[in-house]
């Protein structure tokens, strides 16, 4: 069966028409995120992209980091935060739709080790985390700025371990790259989150730091004033859905809501 040309000119002038009308309506909606989310969050963006049509464009960093810049004007349209407190200073500085905020995740503290096989420990008062480390080092997201070093801090001075252990430890602008100087050797013992652990081979879990050794690990979530377009909204809502608690759980978050 021959189809002419004028038939086929017709054909694909349809075909265009539908395609670029979606094409146009698509929005981006941009996240800026704490690092220990990458995973995750990436594998549940790219679904929603793959449903709605629309963009995700995430920055990943330490939480206190991209507070900083969302205060200083970055174009963000949702922030997820690793800890409230940095999430309440977007807040105090008028940087929050009123309402549009809500506790998202939970997560766990844990020590890595390199290697796929660590040595199980105890993390209590009397393990003594400076005799195994020796001479090397313990590699920690910023303890005074970032959340997982912050609440990695937290936990070591509740456990009587901190002025033992200050001395040797390594740290990195965020959690992700304190984990990736356990991951490649160049520091054999780091704290960071459950979370991360799951997200590298080359690292597994020596041990879990008591609950109430630090303070409840919560990512508070929140759609920010610079947000105008339906598909922010859109995209915030659904990080409450199901599709988002496959993604969130299949990395070891505690879904909060």
């Amino acid at each position: 069966m021959r189809v002419s040309a004028l038939g086929l000119i017709a054909g694909l002038s349809l075909s265009a028409s539908i395609v670029a009308p979606l094409s146009a309506h698509a929005e981006e909606v941009v996240v800026f995120a704490a690092a220990s989310m990458k995973n995750a969050l990436d594998d549940f963006s790219a679904k929603w992209e793959a449903e709605t049509g629309n963009v995700v464009t995430v920055s990943y960093a330490g939480s206190s980091q991209l507070a900083r810049q969302i205060m200083q004007g970055a174009p963000a349209d949702i922030f997820i935060s690793a800890n409230p407190s940095w999430m309440d200073e977007l807040e105090k500085a008028g940087l929050v739709k009123d309402g549009e905020r809500r506790d998202l995740l939970g997560n766990s503290l844990v020590l890595v080790a390199h290697g796929a096989d660590a040595e199980k420990v105890e993390i209590g008062p009397d393990l003594d985390l400076a005799a195994l480390l020796g001479e090397r080092k313990l590699a920690m997201a910023l303890v005074d700025s970032v959340p997982a070093g912050q609440y990695g801090k937290a936990a070591l001075t509740a456990l009587g371990m901190w002025d033992k252990v200050a001395p040797s430890v390594a740290q990195a602008d965020n959690v992700r790259a304190a984990l990736r100087l356990v991951s490649t050797g160049e520091a054999p013992y780091g704290i960071v989150y459950a979370t991360d652990a799951v997200a590298d081979d080359e690292v597994s879990v020596a041990g879990t730091f008591p609950e109430d050794s630090h303070p409840p690990i919560i990512y508070p979530a929140a759609l920010l004033n610079g947000a105008a377009d339906k598909a922010d909204a859109a995209f915030y809502e659904a990080l409450s859905g199901e599709t988002a608690r496959d993604s969130f759980e299949a990395q070891g978050f505690t879904v909060l809501n």
